[in-house]
């Protein structure tokens, strides 16, 4: 399974069988009440990242609303009655407004149902959970946030980078450099980023990753510094590429990857090679650490 690019559920591989849980095992869970949401991350693609509460959540809803990067996989924890709308927004793709998502949401909760929104990674990380949070309070409809394992976090771990190590760093900081219109951010501060950050985690940098590396070497980091390219994370088709920021600037090692892609900046890259066999069998390029 790899998260999915299109714009329904394939029905040959959702809803294969109910998942069952013990009645012992969900009094520790919290109910699902009729008429509010849950806000759930599904986390980066592999469904043995899902949490329990989020398992749980998608086999009590009755209707699940979905991002393009969610796994088909993941979906099988829906129950079988489930509805399944597929809300995803792709850049450069016709995709529904904020607007039009908090609406559907909030008309689905208010019609009865246990609606379950369900976004790659964790709700509140680099996605648009937090608006539509928003919108439910001021809607006054009930929900829960149901976090989920973050890309920057999990993804990195499955291609053999961690994001802290002793040796290495003491601080670590994650950022998307395009704003709400696709381009590259005028609010991020290169200079601080650079100087302030010994590893920096970019998520949805794929387009941008030739002047994201201009910047920060513009801004101090040197051309030698390790650098890697994760695609599709936690997959099958994981593609972990470890370079330099000077190659990500001339453009050279993007060849043949496909989004979902994070870019980790620093010196825990050159931990991949010992690490890197941590259970995901992850095609490897080394191009310069």
């Amino acid at each position: 399974m790899v998260p999915r690019m299109s714009t329904a559920p394939d029905p040959a591989r959702v809803h294969s069988a109910p998942v069952v849980f013990d009645p012992a095992f969900t009094r520790a869970l919290p109910v699902f009440a009729a008429g509010s949401v849950w806000l759930v991350g599904a986390g980066p693609g592999d469904p043995g990242l899902l949490t329990l509460q989020a398992a749980w959540g998608l086999s009590q809803a009755d209707v699940v609303f979905f991002d393009a990067l969610v796994n088909d996989a993941v979906l099988n924890f829906a129950a079988p009655g489930a509805e399944l709308a597929f809300v995803g927004k792709r850049a450069g793709c016709p995709s529904p407004k904020q607007s039009e998502i908090n609406a559907r949401l909030i008309d689905a909760a208010r019609a009865g149902k246990r609606v379950l929104r369900l976004k790659g990674g964790d709700p509140y990380v680099f996605g648009r959970g937090a608006e539509e949070a928003q919108g439910l309070v001021a809607a006054g409809v009930p929900f829960r946030v149901a976090p989920g394992v973050t890309a920057g976090v999990g993804g990195l771990a499955a291609a053999g980078i961690p994001v802290t190590h002793r040796d290495v760093n003491q601080s670590v900081t994650f950022l998307t450099a395009h704003d709400a219109s696709g381009g590259l951010s005028a609010r991020l501060d290169w200079a601080a980023l650079s100087a302030g950050s010994p590893v920096l985690v970019v998520y949805m940098g794929f387009r941008l990753m030739r002047v994201i590396a201009e910047k920060l070497m513009e801004a101090g980091r040197p051309p030698s510094e390790p650098a890697a390219i994760v695609a599709q994370a936690t997959t099958p088709r994981q593609k972990v590429v470890r370079t330099t920021l000077g190659r990500l600037a001339a453009g050279e090692d993007a060849g043949g990857l496909e989004p979902p892609v994070l870019v980790v900046v620093g010196g825990v890259v050159a931990l991949a090679p010992v690490l890197g066999v941590g259970g995901y069998a992850a095609p490897s390029d080394d191009l310069g650490c």
